[in-house]
C-alpha cells in the first residue's frame, strides 16, 4: 500500500547566466583589470562576449548598479564607480568572515573525514565503493564542462562517509551540509565570487588519490590522503584570509585619504 507521507526533496539551483556575468565582472574590477571611472563595453559588446542576450546583461548590470559597482549615465554608458576600493573593502571583509567560517568547518572534518576515508577502504561494498566513483566522475564531468562542481565535491564526501557503515558519520557530514565545501559557488555560504577551473582542478587531483587508496583497500593511505587534502585546503582558506584581511584594511585607510 502507497504511503501518503510527503518526500521532502533537494534541488540543487544552478547559478543564473546574470549571476555567472556579474561575478566575471566583478573578479575584473577586484584584480583591477577594469579601472574606477572607466567606461564598461556596450550591451551589444558584452553579449558578443558572454555569449547571452540583451536581457541576461541588463540583469546583470542592475545586479551590479545595486551594489554600487557600477552607475548607468543616461546617453554615455555605464560606467565603474569612482570609490571602487571602498565598495570592495566591504567585500572583502564579508568574504573573510566567510572564510573563517571555513576553517572553523575544516577543523572539524579533519576530526570525522581522516577516519572515516580509512574505515571505508576496509568496510566499503562493491554499490558503495560504485558510489565513491561515480561522484568523483560526477565531479570531472562538471568540471569539463565549467559547471560548478560543488554538489559532486559534497556527494564523494558523503559517498566516503557512507562507506564507513557508520550512519553517524554521514549524520556529522549532513549537519555541516552545505557549509562543507566552502568553494562551493552555488551554496550561500561559498567564499568565491567564481568557479576556479585551475583551483578545482587541483581539489580532483587530490581526490584522485582519496580514491585510489580507498579502492585498492588500503586504509593507512586513505587516512593521509584525506588528512592532506583537507590540510591543504585549511592552508588556502588561512592564505586567503590574510589577504583578504589585508585588502579590507587597505580599502579603509584609502577611503579615509579621500
Amino acid at each position: 500500500m502507497a504511503s501518503d507521507t510527503a518526500i521532502s526533496l533537494k534541488v540543487e539551483r544552478k547559478p543564473k547566466l546574470s549571476e555567472t556575468v556579474v561575478a566575471s565582472i566583478r573578479k575584473q574590477l577586484q584584480a583591477g583589470e577594469i579601472q574606477p571611472g572607466q567606461k564598461l563595453p556596450t550591451e551589444g559588446q558584452l553579449t558578443e562576449t558572454f555569449g547571452v542576450s540583451r536581457t541576461v546583461i541588463r540583469e546583470a548590470l542592475a545586479k551590479l548598479a545595486a551594489d554600487g559597482l557600477v552607475e548607468p549615465r543616461q546617453g554615455a554608458g555605464v560606467f565603474v564607480t569612482e570609490h571602487i576600493s571602498t565598495m570592495f573593502g566591504t567585500l572583502a571583509a564579508d568574504m573573510g568572515i566567510k572564510d573563517s567560517i571555513a576553517l572553523n568547518v575544516l577543523e572539524v572534518r579533519l576530526a570525522i573525514e581522516i577516519e572515516s576515508a580509512g574505515l571505508a577502504a576496509i568496510r566499503r561494498n562493491a554499490a558503495q565503493e560504485a558510489a565513491i566513483q561515480e561522484a568523483f566522475f560526477e565531479f570531472e564531468r562538471l568540471l569539463l564542462n565549467s559547471e560548478p562542481t560543488g554538489p559532486a565535491d559534497l556527494a564523494f564526501h558523503r559517498a566516503i562517509a557512507s562507506a564507513t557503515n557508520n550512519p553517524f558519520y554521514v549524520e556529522m557530514l549532513d549537519v555541516l551540509g552545505r557549509r562543507a565545501i566552502p568553494c562551493d559557488v552555488t551554496s550561500p555560504w561559498s567564499t568565491e565570487l567564481a568557479q576556479s577551473d585551475a583551483y578545482q582542478r587541483g581539489l580532483q587531483g587530490e581526490h584522485l588519490v582519496i580514491l585510489n587508496a580507498i579502492m585498492t583497500g588500503d586504509a593507512e593511505s586513505a587516512r593521509e590522503a584525506m588528512r592532506a587534502h583537507l590540510t591543504a585546503s585549511q592552508q588556502r582558506y588561512r592564505e586567503r584570509l590574510h589577504a583578504r584581511q589585508n585588502f579590507y584594511a587597505d580599502s579603509v585607510k584609502a577611503a579615509a585619504t579621500e
